[in-house]
């Protein structure tokens, strides 16, 4: 190969001395262009005790998937030196400047996989790479966890606690996230009290301290609660509205289901005249803010109200709930929040529906706490965003090597926890580098 063009390539490539390209092989069959590349250099540094001028015992031959270049499937090979060293006795292998030790891959080309694994299926990634998907699951696994121990958690003050499962009634995951920063800051498998222990032992490994949590926002988990009093101890505990008025919402269908299926003769004379349709309607309109009704679910809920039923009175307990939540938040004075709650509460009990009125003794159990969750405007919505993305990537990840809840967790941090040190992507815009951006080498 000419020497202009083995510059060309060795600039391209972002090859530093002593590696330079010596030859370039294009099959356009079967879309693959292969580089050759080797260290010219005789005497070399010992990669184990840095000894100088030191005999290449042996050259290893290796490979390794690159970026494509142009249409191409591009590949490095190279006969990596091993070092033979007089001063430290051992024979060390080279490390080469383009790929991690025992890595197959590039370096840009995995800083480029996990660029596309944050925003797309780890699958569907795999096949617009041209790999097999456990490939890219072994390099998620390695950048979260070398990410994650560079984490900063010194500022973290307010934290939202809840758990999710990956399955339905199994493998229940904890997480915990920065509701300031809306980032995932851990998740472990469990929900007992244990699973608060192993975060605050987290939080002290990444720089924050326990004792600077200024509040926690969860559900109404004695586990969580007794976890949260013992190791986040200057804590105060909210309990986040978004289960709250998900607690009432449960409330209500468990009183329609129940009224539904045991007095038919009542639900029939009120609502006998409704179309199949119109009858469906009330199930999802029951479930919906009214702003979002669709005609027929507006005509279906307006026979509703009007019908002398345990089902119309839940609906009305579970809509009053949530406007106490609303007025709490326009006028946020803790007062008019707790008088507001303590009359709907008086409501609740006296409804005659032993689902409120199980519900309404909860919230009086944790009165101050549900108060403060009204008056703090946070919620812990956010995790329902993990949720999703964790019973994905253990459906992605089904026959893995690595147990599968460590493999959705680790996808929930790549794509949630905004780590701030994994590989950048290796496409810089031109103007970028003109502007002086320096560009990732190989």
């Amino acid at each position: 190969m000419g020497v202009q063009i083995e510059a060309l390539f060795t600039s391209a490539l972002g090859l530093q001395a002593p590696w330079v390209v010596r030859d370039v092989r294009l099959d356009t069959a079967k879309h693959r262009i292969d580089f050759d590349v080797e260290c010219k250099q005789a005497l070399l540094s010992c990669p184990a005790c840095g000894a100088a001028s030191q005999k290449v015992h042996d050259r290893l031959p290796r490979s390794w998937r690159h970026l494509d270049f142009f249409q191409y499937e591009a590949w490095l090979h190279a006969e990596v030196p091993r070092v033979g060293c007089a001063a430290c006795g051992k024979t060390t292998q080279l490390s080469v400047p383009w790929a991690r030790e025992g890595s197959g891959f590039t370096l840009l080309f995995e800083a480029l996989a996990l660029v596309m694994c944050q925003d797309l299926p780890v699958r569907q990634t795999a096949r617009a790479l041209r790999v097999r998907d456990k490939q890219l699951w072994r390099r998620i696994e390695h950048y979260v966890t070398e990410a994650r121990k560079k984490q900063d958690m010194s500022k973290v003050r307010i934290v939202g606690i809840d758990e999710t499962s990956l399955r339905r009634g199994h493998d229940y995951v904890t997480v915990v996230h920065d509701l300031d920063a809306k980032r995932l800051l851990f998740s472990t498998p469990g929900r007992d009290h244990q699973t608060i222990q192993a975060f605050a032992q987290d939080l002290h490994a990444h720089g924050g301290e326990p004792t600077a949590i200024a509040h926690a926002c969860m559900d109404m988990s004695a586990a969580y609660l007794k976890g949260a009093t013992a190791y986040l101890p200057n804590a105060l505990v909210s309990y986040d509205r978004f289960h709250v008025v998900k607690l009432a919402g449960e409330a209500m269908d468990e009183v329609r289901t129940e009224e539904w299926k045991t007095e038919q003769a009542r639900v029939e004379e009120a609502l006998g005249h409704l179309t199949p349709k119109q009858r469906r309607s009330i199930l999802w309109g029951m479930r919906r803010n009214p702003s979002g009704w669709s005609n027929t679910q507006t005509e279906a809920m307006h026979w509703l109200q009007r019908a002398n039923l345990k089902t119309a009175r839940a609906w009305r307990l579970k809509m009053a709930l949530r406007e106490v939540f609303a007025n709490a938040r326009s006028h946020n004075q803790t007062e008019l929040a707790g008088a507001e709650l303590r009359a709907w509460l008086s409501w609740a009990r006296r409804s005659r529906l032993e689902p409120f009125k199980r519900l309404a003794a909860t919230l009086k159990a944790h009165f101050e706490s549900v108060v403060r969750g009204m008056l703090d405007h946070r919620s812990n919505a956010f995790v329902e965003a993990i949720n999703g993305l964790m019973q994905q990537a253990k459906r992605a990840a089904r026959g893995f090597r690595t147990a599968a809840n460590f493999i959705a967790i680790a996808i929930a941090y790549l794509r949630l926890g905004k780590l701030t040190h994994l590989p950048a992507s290796p496409f810089v815009p031109a103007t970028a580098l003109s502007a002086g951006i320096t560009r990732h080498r190989v």
